[in-house]
């Protein structure tokens, strides 16, 4: 039942979101055209996405300019979400291994918005078991906020609890990150891998990116 009412809980966050980011568009356009309304991928933001500073999961210090040296799919999650998190991860893993097969170099990204259990060891393990090539970022509770804040996702962690199992409510959606370009898209979770990797492609394709 605990269980139902997050992933309830999820869903309805992620909508929250869609209507606050309806606010904030500033379509990125070329010849004209919304790439990422076209190719089905929410739409691009100016003022969502930017630089961060993480901790990887050997244990470095990191700047998004080192790390999203390629297209990315980065998602915020914890390592400890009993559901959602692992399904979305996988669903992404699966996208990136399908763009693979296309000829589309893209990688996956996992933030764990949920630093005092996710230590860069911690991290290091889920996202091996998720996919060999996934980046995964923790870091500071600041370095945290900062990069959640960055791309305007919500986290809020019930840890005032006697409870080492604690949940961690969060946004739920995919963003799409090229390095020439920033933010370039959002993905919601009720896409199955091959339509992320369709989308995806999409916006690769129209933007030279990816290849």
């Amino acid at each position: 039942m605990q269980t139902r009412a997050y992933t309830i809980l999820a869903g309805a966050l992620t909508a929250s979101l869609l209507v606050a980011l309806g606010g904030l568009v500033a379509v990125q356009r070329v010849g004209g055209t919304d790439i990422a309304a076209d190719c089905g991928a929410g739409a691009s933001a100016g003022d969502i996405g930017g630089d961060f500073t993480l901790v990887s999961e050997t244990g470095e210090t990191v700047t998004s300019a080192q790390v999203i040296d390629r297209p990315s799919l980065i998602y915020f999650g914890y390592t400890f979400c009993p559901d959602v998190c692992p399904l979305d991860t996988v669903r992404n893993a699966e996208a990136i291994d399908i763009l693979a097969e296309r000829g589309l170099d893209v990688q996956p990204v996992f933030i764990s918005i949920d630093p005092e259990r996710d230590t860069p060891e911690v991290v290091d393990d889920f996202t091996a078991n998720i996919h060999p090539d996934m980046l995964g970022l923790t870091g500071s509770a600041e370095q945290v906020k900062a990069a959640s804040q960055a791309y305007r996702t919500y986290y809020n962690a019930h840890d005032d609890e006697d409870d080492e199992f604690y949940l961690v409510d969060h946004t739920t959606l995919t963003y799409l990150t090229l390095p020439e370009r920033g933010f370039s898209g959002f993905f919601r979770r009720e896409l199955s891998g091959e339509q992320l990797a369709d989308r995806v492609e999409c916006v690769l394709r129209a933007t030279g990116a990816g290849g």
